[in-house]
């Protein structure tokens, strides 16, 4: 699609790319297909050469008004692609240690892998999100010290946090709570049983909280995967021993190390401690092995940028095992950093340490936040202004879309009221629609269903965000220049059509985004 409008509606530059070998001049080439091109039965008006060779096409104006018709008639499902057929794909996302509250990054995560599994499952795949719950190893002995810390603490007694722990203001309400609720029974309690009542306590209101949470963001999951069972199962313990069987672990040092480096990784990594413990890539590698063990055909995660390099060596894991490396995608997502007032904003009330989904939410609402976070790439950095996203003004991105929801609607009802029922769009006539700005938005509508393809293909929410946004300028654009009812019964019927359509189309978008489609602002 050429930027400018006078270069037609479609244009191909083919001819410069078999110059060389056809062995003849652009132009000349490009005179042998027009010369070829059959109008007979096309919306194609007509075909001219440019420039050195390029070939532009004009469609009939009307063409894009079948499109109305199609979007009345499907209505929710308009949009909606068959190129999953069905297949099964996994979307794991946030999976954050169940021993803090959620912050930014978990944020970007979230609405990252939600909109993600939203636009797979409208492009036909069959889709699962899940959690993956981090509930044993390093950070969970770090949490149980934590937690005994602050209980003694709160009971009289003079005991340091450990350096490495946990400091967050969070923490030490949770262990209020239990005091509250079971009072000092733990402080004659053996080491090992005190932290470990502790750490059960604390995990599952931690679990819970972040539930809550994400359910306030609009994400909900289907599967919430334990480490821990991994552990418990023998899923270690056979991955391992598979792992073992192949060749791809030997000892050094007391320590078992996986083959990394078969895999075009710098170095080998260490899968299991001297002390006889695995590390968090050998429980990784187990989790992904279960993954595929499900049926998975597709399995997407959704990782931060400090673990860019973790990437090779999981997908080296899953050739080790026999797994297809490249049904496993990572999207790597950037940091994002938050500004108020022009100031970088830095700290949190509740962590101490950083702003959390449940305060982003509370300040600007769970639509402006995860539209904030997927309108850029995954890959870029994003600086997030609280400031814009509370903004009631058309400098706001989601304001600005929703209120071309709400004005669409206060249209069809005004219409209703003055004559008592909806438009019979079913009998539009829709070449009465001659005006530029009518074409151009007919046109974004046809373009819906390519990008959600475009989206699911290339894993970019950002894409519908995009479209959102330019679909509403378009209608609000019209409608600054046009008046949709009017004197004339068939001309407004046919804009009726037309902005219904974009209603539906707007909806549907936002629906992907997981953002609200208001019909009142």
């Amino acid at each position: 699609m050429p930027r400018e409008k006078d270069h037609g509606d479609f244009a191909t530059g083919l001819s410069m790319l078999l110059a060389r070998p056809a062995r003849m001049a652009p132009r000349k080439i490009a005179e042998i297909i027009v010369n070829n091109f059959s109008l007979t039965g096309t919306w194609v008006e007509r075909v001219e050469i440019a420039g050195p060779g390029f070939i532009n096409f004009y469609l009939k104006p009307n063409w894009v008004y079948l499109v109305l018709p199609l979007i009345l008639d499907r209505r929710e499902d308009y949009g909606r692609v068959d190129m999953g057929s069905g297949k099964k794909v996994q979307v794991e996302f946030v999976s954050a240690n169940p021993t803090g509250l959620l912050h930014m990054g978990n944020a970007r995560g979230a609405a990252l892998g939600d909109t993600i599994a939203s636009i797979l499952d409208y492009a036909g795949y069959s889709v699962t999100r899940e959690f993956y719950i981090n509930d044993s190893g390093k950070q969970i002995e770090n949490f149980g010290l934590s937690l005994e810390a602050r209980y003694f603490q709160l009971l009289g007694r003079d005991v340091p946090v450990p350096e490495d722990g946990y400091h967050g203001e969070d923490i030490t309400e949770t262990i209020r709570g239990f005091i509250d609720r079971y009072g000092d029974k733990l402080l004659q309690s053996e080491v090992l049983e005190r932290r470990a009542v502790l750490v059960e306590y604390a995990l599952a209101e931690k679990l819970e909280a972040i539930k809550r949470v994400l359910q306030d963001f609009g994400v909900r999951y289907d599967v919430w995967f334990s480490e821990r069972t991994l552990l418990e199962s023998g899923a270690i313990q056979d991955t391992l021993n598979l792992l073992r069987e192949r060749n791809y672990i030997y000892e050094n040092e007391g320590a078992l190390w996986f083959k990394a480096s078969d895999f075009g990784v710098d170095k080998d990594e260490v899968v299991v401690r001297s002390n006889g413990l695995p590390t968090y890539f050998m429980s990784d590698i187990a989790y992904h092995r279960n993954k595929f063990q499900r049926g998975f055909d597709r399995v997407i995660d959704i990782w931060g940028a400090d673990h860019h390099g973790h990437v090779a060596r999981m997908k080296g894991a899953m050739t080790a095992l026999g797994d297809d490396p490249a049904a496993l995608e990572v999207v790597i997502m950037q940091l994002v950093r938050l500004y108020q007032g022009g100031e970088l904003v830095r700290m949190s009330k509740r962590s101490g340490q950083f702003v959390t989904l449940e305060e982003l939410v509370e300040e600007v609402g769970k639509d402006a936040a995860r539209y904030f976070f997927v309108m850029r790439s995954s890959d870029s950095h994003l600086d997030f202004n609280l400031d814009l996203a509370k903004a009631e003004t058309n400098e706001n991105p989601v304001y600005y879309i929703q209120y071309a929801h709400a004005r669409i609607c206060s249209i069809l009802r005004q219409y209703a009221e003055q004559c008592g029922e909806g438009p019979a769009s079913g009998t539009a006539d829709f070449n009465l629609l001659r005006e530029e700005s009518e074409f151009a938005l007919a046109r974004k509508l046809a373009d819906f269903p390519g990008e959600v393809a475009s989206a699911a293909r290339g894993l970019a929410p950002q894409r519908i965000a995009r479209y959102a946004h330019e679909l509403a300028g378009l209608l609000h654009s019209f409608y600054n220049s046009h008046r949709v009812i009017t004197a004339d019964q068939a001309l407004s019927e046919a804009r009726l059509a037309l902005v219904s359509a974009t209603r539906i189309t707007l909806r549907n978008a936002l629906q992907l985004l997981g953002l609200d489609a208001p019909e009142r602002m």
